[in-house]
């Protein structure tokens, strides 16, 4: 039926899309000729509407949609054949990471300390 290919394209676009957040696979396709394919560009280009909110509240990896939006420049398509550039993106991605838990922690701290602030303030 309809609903079930529907279903089933969806979940296939989810999957493709995730993993583009992955630079070690950017560099295997890049290898492989695909980001030659002016199909496959093109593919590339529809899948887009991942980053519209109806869509992107189901990906588990957001910065998927941030490489998908530099898939869209040939130069950087280009680039990603060099394994140095992929593992480049892959280090300042883990630089991220680990910036954005050390605030993260940081401010739940600070909050849990103001909500202890408080609750003593209060009795």
């Amino acid at each position: 039926s309809d609903d079930t290919g529907n279903r089933l394209r969806f979940q296939l676009e989810l999957e493709f899309v995730q993993c583009l957040a992955n630079p070690n696979y950017l560099n295997f396709l890049a290898q492989r000729g695909y980001f030659k394919d002016r199909a496959f560009v093109n593919y590339l280009k529809y899948l887009l509407y991942w980053k519209e909110p109806e869509y992107a509240k189901y990906l588990k990896y957001p910065q998927c949609l941030h490489m998908l939006e530099l898939l869209q420049y040939e130069h950087f398509r280009k680039e990603l054949v060099n394994a140095q550039c992929a593992k480049f993106i892959d280090e300042q991605q883990i630089l991220h990471w680990q910036h954005y838990s050390r605030k993260r922690m940081r401010l739940q701290q600070a909050l849990a300390e103001q909500q202890q602030q408080n609750n003593t303030s209060v009795k």
